[in-house]
């Protein structure tokens, strides 16, 4: 596991890239957006983003975060991490998704096409409520971004909040 600023990136073997890009803030009508941009690398990952999702939201008060990867490649999913189940989650959308030359969708590297069907089965969006500036997640509960596109090595993630 590599830990870099908060940001976990899975699988356990990598060279510590740096994940935070850039931060931009924005407040409209009372909804306060972030635009957050990682580095996913070359490697499918399973990216943990709690820590940037309860930093976004601390302070707040009672109200729900939606986040939002404004990508057709890309995921978010609400996940226990550290225990497998990451890796567990990268080999069920393997055998669900085989890397191979079957899809119609064929630009890219090999299986490209299935990181435009996995959307239909980890939605780009999550929301969660927090509860006086916390993430009301469960006890092992983290918002992860999950990304099977190995030729984009950078991802956005908008982060919004909407008070209660």
């Amino acid at each position: 596991m590599c830990r870099t600023r908060g940001v976990r990136l899975y699988p356990r073997r990598c060279r510590e890239p740096r994940h935070l890009y850039l931060r931009v803030t924005v407040t409209l009508r009372g909804m306060r957006s972030e635009t957050v941009t990682v580095r996913t690398g070359s490697r499918e990952v399973v990216l943990d983003i709690t820590r940037d999702c309860a930093d976004f939201v601390a302070g707040e008060s009672d109200g729900l975060l939606h986040v939002f990867v404004p990508h057709a490649t890309a995921g978010l999913a609400l996940l226990e991490t550290g225990s497998g189940s990451d890796e567990d989650l990268l080999a069920a959308l393997s055998a669900l998704l085989p890397a191979d030359r079957r899809w119609r969708h064929a630009h890219g590297s090999p299986g490209h096409g299935r990181s435009h069907v996995m959307p239909a089965l980890i939605p780009p969006y999550a929301s969660i409520p927090v509860l006086a500036g916390r993430l009301a997640l469960g006890t092992w509960q983290s918002i992860v971004l999950v990304d099977l596109n190995v030729d984009n090595a950078q991802r956005q993630v908008r982060m919004s909040f909407l008070p209660g």
